[in-house]
């Protein structure tokens, strides 16, 4: 087994961050919509105002996996939430408790936060995803759908209304 370790992604660690991004636009068949690169990924995670952080998985000096998240809100709770927009774990790596321990983590600095949730979303077709998510207690929301205004959509829908 290997021996893996766990911290805050680096500004050195971005170029492997977009690599492994690119092998879960892969694994997922969504390289048509790839669009990041070191340069256009660094600034939102490393610069003035961060939209992002970042943690990764090594093993030795070499990044094996992450997770990247960002601050939501609940109206509901009137707490701020952690939203993981993605974790990968490269193949070779998985099963190891890897994926676990990075979602163990995050959970446990929602808590520290004082944040009132930790959520995700999950391809559904990604069946072990799912039981691995619902292993860790986690509950699909299945009344809920993502709703996602992108692209040429996006800027003729901010066109047309005003500030």
């Amino acid at each position: 087994m290997a021996s893996f370790s766990l911290r805050a992604a680096l500004p050195q660690d971005v170029p492997a961050i977009v690599g492994l991004i690119t092998e879960l636009a892969e694994f997922e068949h969504l390289t048509h919509l790839l669009q990041v690169t070191p340069e256009s990924l660094e600034p939102h995670l490393f610069g003035h105002k961060p939209a992002a952080e970042a943690w990764v998985a090594t093993v030795g000096d070499t990044v094996i996996g992450f997770a990247l998240c960002f601050t939501n809100f609940s109206t509901f709770l009137a707490k701020p939430g952690l939203y993981l927009e993605d974790l990968y774990i490269q193949p070779a790596y998985r099963n190891l408790g890897i994926g676990r321990a990075l979602l163990s983590m995050l959970a446990a600095v929602a808590v520290g936060r004082g944040y009132g949730r930790f959520e995700w979303c999950v391809l559904d077709w990604n069946e072990n995803a799912i039981r691995f998510y619902e292993k860790l207690g986690a509950t699909l929301l299945p009344d809920w759908r993502l709703c996602r205004v992108t692209g040429d959509a996006l800027l003729n829908f901010g066109d047309a209304t005003p500030p």
